[in-house]
């Protein structure tokens, strides 16, 4: 991906307007997932990390860069697989919709699309009526993405 060091500048620049800073293990980190289509584990980023960079890191401190890119808005994690994915919004500076991931089955591959708030209300009525809260409007669909479904056709 041609525009990670665009992207990475963006990032960086939102982190110092809020007060934190995009140290040079979080760069590399946030690297490694902006150029995969994939989500990654922590541990897949551990040895990202060590292929790319020839460093070593524990799990603890891959977790804890983690914690920190996603206060940042920087990075989603997708609670169902347990694994981690760039925001496809780092760059823009319009208003966001709540995330919606959709995630094909078979390869692995990861999509961030935008739900408009009028439809998360809706859920949280429907979610309200039966005595229940939501406690987070992100949604993660399993699907099959076009590649993969015109090569089952």
């Amino acid at each position: 991906m041609s525009n990670i060091p665009r992207i990475l500048d963006h990032a960086e620049a939102s982190c110092r307007a809020s007060g934190a800073r995009l140290t040079e293990k979080r760069k590399r980190i946030l690297s490694g997932l902006l150029g995969s289509n994939k989500a990654r584990s922590a541990y897949e980023l551990i040895d990202y990390m060590h292929k790319e960079f020839d460093e070593s890191l524990p799990p603890t401190t891959v977790y804890r860069i983690l914690d920190f890119l996603i206060s940042e808005n920087l990075v989603h994690k997708l609670h169902l697989a347990n694994k981690y994915i760039a925001c496809s919004h780092i760059s823009c500076d319009h208003a966001h919709e709540v995330p919606q991931f959709l995630i094909c089955n078979q390869c692995g591959n990861v999509k961030e699309i935008g739900i408009q708030k009028t439809l998360i209300r809706t859920l949280e009525r429907n979610v309200e009526e039966v005595g229940y809260f939501l406690q987070s409007p992100q949604l993660e669909l399993h699907c099959l993405c076009g590649d993969c479904a015109h090569q089952s056709a």
